[in-house]
């Protein structure tokens, strides 16, 4: 059908399940406030974000 997106092909992996490639960036912080400011300022630039704390 003309005008439709095909949906992104997922792969097949070694262990046989499926995926979508995705790609990611990792900020290391100095502490929680720079964690803080950090994200807010990504998110405030658009990106699609996740906090994590290892």
């Amino acid at each position: 059908m003309e005008g439709q997106r095909k949906a992104p092909r997922k792969l097949l992996g070694e262990n046989g399940f499926k995926y979508k490639e995705r790609f990611g960036v990792i900020v290391l912080c100095r502490d929680e406030a720079e964690h803080k400011v950090v994200y807010e300022r990504l998110k405030a630039e658009g990106y699609k974000c996740k906090v994590v704390r290892v």
